[in-house]
């Protein structure tokens, strides 16, 4: 199964496009996304406008492989259970985010053997293939030299509104 979240802030109707458009090629792999509103209706997998937080952690821990916008939620999570991760930062030119802090996340996470990064909506699919054939190196994501546990710690306290 591929999970596809959005994000809980806005909608991201080209994430959800480029994997419906993915997801009309393969039939047979099933795909749920949490799109969080949006104009675009994909015909080629089950979307959900929201998930509670036990109903994320049940579909992202199903998922061979997740895919996202560039979200630090969603990165760390993808990390601290080694889920092969599709990431495609939001733009602020599209009006997709109010800066392109995205792209300086994405590009910073692009060196982690299980994560991949696309530069383009076009990129997304040949992507997800590639993980799904190699599983990226799930030994590098949950013991990676660059996350030690009090920097994952410190993010998670700091989305969620605790003092850091």
């Amino acid at each position: 199964m591929i999970f596809v979240t959005v994000g809980t802030q806005l909608p991201f109707d080209r994430l959800v496009q480029a994997v419906d458009g993915w997801a009309a090629m393969r039939p047979a792999v099933p795909v749920l996304a949490q799109v969080n509103g949006g104009v675009y209706v994909p015909r080629h997998l089950q979307a959900v406008p929201g998930l509670t937080p036990a109903q994320f952690t049940l579909h992202f821990a199903a998922a061979q492989v997740v895919v996202a916008h560039a979200g630090m939620g969603t990165i760390i999570s993808s990390l601290e259970v080694g889920k092969p991760l599709v990431l495609l930062p939001r733009l602020a030119a599209r009006g997709e985010h109010r800066n392109d802090h995205q792209v300086g996340t994405a590009r910073r996470f692009a060196g982690f053997s299980c994560i991949r990064v696309a530069a383009f909506e076009q990129d997304v699919g040949p992507l997800i293939d590639e993980l799904l054939t190699t599983g990226g190196d799930l030994g590098q994501a949950q013991g990676a030299p660059d996350v030690s546990a009090a920097l994952l710690d410190g993010i998670r306290r700091f989305l969620a509104g605790q003092p850091v």
